[in-house]
C-alpha cells in the first residue's frame, strides 16, 4: 500500500526533503459542461505548491457549454496556470490527449478524466513511486462520486474496488500494473513523450484504434521496460454510468479495448516475467473470455433444467 517502504535510503532522504516534481494535469473533455469546472477547480485546490501546477483542459469539439466552463475557471483563476485547448471538431480523445502531453511543460504528466477529480492529497501520494528512477507510470485508487444513486451504481462500486484494491494492488507487487486509468494516473514525462507518436498510431486489422488508450499508453510503458505502480492511498473520485444503457456502451468499448492492448502485451509479458504471465496474466485472461458462458449457464441454462 505505501511505496515509500520500496525506496532507498537515499530515495527516502529526497522524500524528506520535499519531493514535489511540477504537474501538468491532462484533461480531455467532450460534452461535460455540468462537471468541468469543479473537475478543474479541485486540481488547482490540491494540497500541493501552487506554482508547480499547470492545467491543460483540450475541448473535444463538445456541444454543450464545456468550452464556456473551462474559460469561466481559466478567468476565475486568471492568476494561475490554465491553458485551454479549443477542437472546434470533436478529434477523439487520443488525440486530445496526444496534444495535451505535447504541450505539458511539468516533470510528471497526470491524465485525469473530465468526470473525475482528485482528493486533497491524491496528488502528493501519485507522485512519490517517481522517486525511483525506473517508475515510468503511476495509477492511483478511484472510487465512485455517486455511489449511492442506484442499485447500479452499487454494483459499480464493488467492481471499481476490486478492480483496483485486487487486481491493480496484485499487479502492483511486480511493478506491472497492466492499466494506468485514465481517471487518475500519472506519466514520466521524459520517458513518454518519445513513444506518443507511435501510440497515436496504432491500428488494428489496418484501422484507427478509437479505445483502449490509457491501456494503450500504460502498454507502451511497460514496453519500454518501465515499472508501472499502483498507489492506494492516491484517491480520486469519478462519476459512474446511472442507466444500464450507458453503462452496456461504456463496458463494450472498455472490452474492446481490453482484448486488443492484452493480446499485444502478452509476448511482453511472458519475456519479462512468466511467472506473472502464466499465474496470473494469461489466467485473467482465460478467465474474461469464459465469464460471459459462465453467466450465461447460471442465469439462464441452470434454471431451464433445474
Amino acid at each position: 500500500k505505501n511505496y515509500k517502504k520500496r525506496l532507498s535510503e537515499e530515495q527516502k532522504k529526497r522524500f524528506r526533503r520535499g519531493y514535489e516534481p511540477s504537474l501538468s494535469i491532462v484533461i480531455p473533455c467532450k460534452n461535460e459542461g455540468k462537471a468541468i469546472y469543479h473537475t478543474m477547480q479541485k486540481c488547482l485546490e490540491s494540497n500541493y505548491s501552487k506554482n508547480k501546477i499547470e492545467i491543460i483542459a483540450i475541448n473535444d469539439g463538445s456541444t454543450d457549454g464545456t468550452l464556456d466552463e473551462m474559460l469561466r475557471l481559466k478567468n476565475d483563476y486568471s492568476n494561475r496556470k490554465v491553458n485551454v485547448v479549443n477542437f472546434s471538431k470533436n478529434r477523439g480523445k487520443r488525440r486530445a490527449m496526444y496534444v495535451g502531453f505535447k504541450k505539458a511543460k511539468g516533470d510528471i504528466i497526470l491524465q485525469i478524466d473530465s468526470d473525475s477529480y482528485p482528493s486533497p492529497y491524491a496528488f502528493k501520494k501519485i507522485v512519490i513511486p517517481f522517486l525511483d528512477e525506473r517508475v515510468g507510470a503511476t495509477v492511483g485508487h478511484t472510487d465512485p462520486s455517486n455511489k449511492d444513486k442506484n442499485l447500479m451504481t452499487k454494483t459499480q462500486t464493488a467492481y471499481y474496488f476490486m478492480s483496483f484494491r485486487a487486481l491493480k494492488a496484485t499487479e502492483s507487487i511486480f511493478d506491472m500494473v497492466f492499466c494506468c486509468s485514465g481517471c487518475f494516473s500519472a506519466y514520466r514525462k521524459e520517458y513518454v513523450l518519445p513513444i506518443l507518436d507511435s501510440w497515436l498510431d496504432e491500428k488494428f486489422m489496418g484501422k484507427e484504434i478509437i479505445f483502449g488508450d490509457d491501456r494503450a499508453l500504460t502498454n507502451w510503458i511497460i514496453r519500454l521496460g518501465y515499472k508501472t505502480v499502483y498507489v492506494a492511498d492516491a484517491v480520486a473520485y469519478t462519476n459512474v454510468p446511472e442507466k444500464l444503457g450507458q453503462f452496456l456502451k461504456q463496458q463494450v468499448r472498455w472490452k474492446k479495448g481490453w482484448f486488443i492492448n492484452s493480446i499485444r502485451i502478452l509476448p511482453e509479458v511472458v519475456k519479462r516475467d512468466k511467472f506473472v504471465a502464466f499465474t496470473y496474466f494469461i489466467p485473467l485472461i482465460i478467465l474474461t473470455f469464459l465469464t460471459p458462458f459462465i453467466a450465461f449457464k447460471a442465469l439462464f441454462f441452470n434454471p431451464l433444467i433445474l
